[in-house]
């Protein structure tokens, strides 16, 4: 299997043009080629930099011509889950006739989107580069070939991945606040670029309650970890023990 992940800019994309205006970003959740309609079916997150951004980009892609539906599934906090379908895009049409597939969810933001697709051959993967040079801009981002082996280990792995990913959107709204605050305000850093006095001032609360919401987010994110890295080979040192086990018990005191 020949696995790509292309940077790509394709002028016909309805989701690659609202960002073109909008400071927004697309997060596919599920997708499907439907080989019937020559259509993409997805659901999406997509996330605003204010309200105000995420409404006006729902509004601006209502317009594109390409655009077959789009239901809104849920709305909160400058983020919205919805469902879309699309006319085929030329890039899409490439992929597919050249028994591509898609292998990760895409990503899109800025004027360009991030792809994960996949080949059985080479051949094929080489003729759908060139195919998609003529009407298209890309970048390759990584081209790797995985065999039975390595597929094997990463589907092993998918489970404890997925419920890393599921116990992260379990956060609370203010968790999630609290702990993007904290690392973007620089709070793990050595030395500290902020301390808690000043993260509670941001939320206007106290430092307790501040304490609080950290480390109840950092628990939940760590107990998590520690559960994926001690089901693989590389996690537990010999004796089955977490070198962030002790870490985790300050944060339970």
């Amino acid at each position: 299997m020949q696995s790509l992940q292309l940077d790509m800019i394709q002028y016909d994309c309805p989701y690659i043009r609202t960002t073109y205006d909008h400071d927004v970003t697309f997060y596919t959740q599920h997708w499907e080629f439907r080989h019937d309609r020559r259509a993409l079916e997805s659901r999406m997150l997509v996330t605003g930099k204010s309200n105000e951004d995420l409404t006006q980009a729902l509004k601006r892609l209502e317009d594109e011509k390409k655009l077959k539906d789009l239901t809104v599934l849920g709305k909160k906090a400058g983020a919205a889950q919805i469902y879309s379908r699309i006319d085929e895009t030329d890039a899409m049409s490439t992929i597919l006739d050249n028994n591509g597939y898609v292998t990760g969810p895409f990503v899109i933001e800025d004027g360009s989107e991030l792809w994960n697709i996949g080949f059985d051959w080479p051949e094929d993967a080489d003729d759908a580069l060139s195919g998609l040079d003529r009407d298209n801009e890309f970048k390759i981002d990584g081209r790797t070939s995985i065999d039975i082996v390595d597929y094997h280990e990463i589907m092993q792995n998918l489970e404890s991945v997925r419920d890393l990913l599921t116990d992260l959107w379990n956060l609370t709204d203010r968790e999630q606040e609290t702990l993007l605050a904290a690392v973007e305000a620089g709070y793990f850093e050595t030395p500290r670029a902020t301390n808690l006095g000043e993260l509670a001032e941001e939320f206007d609360i106290s430092k307790s309650a501040t304490s609080k919401n950290l480390r109840r987010s950092q628990r939940k994110v760590l107990e998590q970890l520690i559960a994926l890295m001690n089901e693989t080979d590389d996690g537990p040192d010999s004796k089955g023990i977490s070198p962030f086990d002790d870490l985790v018990s300050d944060l339970n005191r």
